[in-house]
């Protein structure tokens, strides 16, 4: 019997991380690779993602670059094919790419509103879609969803809200279908507030004060926090567990 340590072993794993030129994606990617498995790095600014790349052989690993776009679902279905011609295989999904904006409600256009729930909910869905199709049972699918699907911003932020609550009630939906038939686990984490770009882009003094009302932790979440939720829903170590969101928020949506 494997030991509880051994149960988060991701080794002769293959890993599909979407969004993963920069931020919490490239952190995704590399624990993931640190924690044994191969990777396929996925995102629109392909130039972006050399470094990452760099990051997971460092670690021993094999790694293949996609330049793709989520909304696009030709695109999601040849991110899942390049990793079972490349490496074999694909086990994990991290539906990471995502958008976000701050625009009031009633300035907001609808280009702009659907802009950030095609990349936030219907690109989630489209990888989910290819990955799924060649997925063998025992594996997992982790979305990315947001502590604002579970309360409210303090910034006017409607479409990416809307479109991270969509993608909790998505995971619902398809580890419900993908469970039995499929062996697929489906599961998202809702983080709270992680430096990232989209945090870069909020003023410092009032997202500190945010947090501090909100979080009984009263600090940001840092990348390696984030990165032990990913690995844990990634891992055997989830074996029992789908169709859950996992807050990673400091405690914010209890609080």
């Amino acid at each position: 019997m494997s030991s509880v340590l051994d149960r988060f072993s991701l080794a002769g794993k293959v890993a599909v991380v979407t969004g993963a030129s920069s931020g919490l994606g490239a952190g995704f990617a590399v624990a993931l690779a640190s924690a044994g498995a191969d990777v396929v790095l996925a995102a629109r600014r392909a130039d972006r993602l050399d470094a990452v790349a760099d990051a997971v052989r460092a670690l021993g690993r094999q790694v293949v670059t996609v330049t793709a776009d989520v909304t696009d679902p030709d695109a999601c279905t040849e991110v899942a094919r390049v990793a079972v011609e490349q490496l074999g295989h694909l086990d994990v999904l991290v539906n990471n790419a995502g958008l976000g904006t701050a625009v009031p409600a009633l300035r907001e256009t609808p280009d702009q509103f659907r802009s950030v729930v095609d990349v936030n909910l219907h690109g989630a869905y489209w990888m989910a879609q290819a990955a799924a199709r060649v997925m063998p049972r025992g594996s997992s699918i982790v979305n990315i969803a947001s502590v604002l699907a579970l309360i409210a911003s303090y910034t006017p932020q409607a479409a990416y809200a809307a479109s991270k609550a969509g993608l909790i009630g998505l995971t619902r939906d398809l580890s419900q279908q993908w469970a039995g038939r499929k062996g697929i686990r489906v599961n998202a984490i809702a983080p709270g507030y992680f430096a990232s770009e989209m945090t870069a882009e909020v003023p410092a003094d009032k997202l500190e004060a945010f947090i501090n009302a909100h979080s009984p932790l009263g600090r940001m979440g840092e990348q390696h926090e984030l990165d032990a939720a990913v690995v844990f829903l990634a891992s055997d170590a989830s074996s029992y567990v789908t169709g859950t969101t996992l807050a990673v928020d400091g405690g914010m949506s209890g609080h």
